[in-house]
């Protein structure tokens, strides 16, 4: 059995790789990286083409029994579209950060870099609720700002950049029981914005314990 990662952005490989060795989990991981499919979704949307192209690739690379791990939350929900019967075991990252959201809040603020990121964040938010019986408000906000920093290569100031439009937003008076970072990449945002009181999730680690629990080698309970 393997895990394998796919990826949009080559950036994602090392913050992965620190997260399995970090969990000492003997796993045999694989890596890969599609720049386009993310440029493919926010050009023309979650089409029917995209998703074959996802479930290509995948298929390609996985065999029964391995678990693929996709780390865009843009794409995730046509990576997991590929769940059936036979076949890998597909995640999308942030499904397990969505269901925490859930236990954790009924406010549930949504912060992304991209445009194409929120929906998809905010249709998986609400079947996690649906799924909890729990009713949910959702408030996103959009740092459009700092995705040009990311695409530079300048990772710090793309979460210093995420964390003023945190910081501003609660400065206005905005109080959500709980904070999403809906990208992966984000993480890091967390880091300064520890003195905003209420809990502030992201995807990363999150979604690894629940690939290693797929593959047997963690257990979540």
């Amino acid at each position: 059995m393997k895990l394998i990662f796919l990826h949009t952005s080559p950036v994602h490989i090392e913050t992965f790789e620190r997260l399995l060795r970090d969990s000492g989990a003997a796993v045999q991981a694989q890596h890969l990286v599609h720049e386009n499919l993310l440029e493919e979704a926010r050009q023309t949307g979650l089409t029917d083409e995209l998703q074959t192209r996802v479930s290509s690739i995948i298929a390609a690379a996985a065999d029964a029994g391995d678990v693929v791990l996709c780390t865009c939350s843009t794409i995730g929900g046509c990576a997991e579209a590929m769940n059936g019967a036979t076949g890998p075991h597909v995640l999308r990252v942030d499904r397990a950060m969505a269901r925490r959201a859930v236990e954790l809040g009924e406010h549930i603020l949504i912060c992304a870099a991209l445009r194409s990121t929120l929906a998809p964040t905010q249709a998986l938010i609400a079947a996690e609720a649906q799924a909890a019986h729990k009713t949910v408000q959702q408030t996103l906000l959009l740092c459009a700002p700092a995705w040009a920093l990311f695409e530079a290569g300048d990772l710090n100031g793309y979460h210093r950049c995420i964390a003023d439009a945190l910081h501003d937003y609660w400065a206005a008076g905005n109080q959500p029981n709980v904070i999403v970072l809906a990208q992966a990449s984000m993480a890091g945002a967390a880091h300064y914005c520890m003195d905003i009181p209420v809990p502030i999730l992201s995807s990363p680690q999150l979604g690894v314990n629940a690939a290693l629990t797929a593959l047997g080698l963690m257990d979540n309970g």
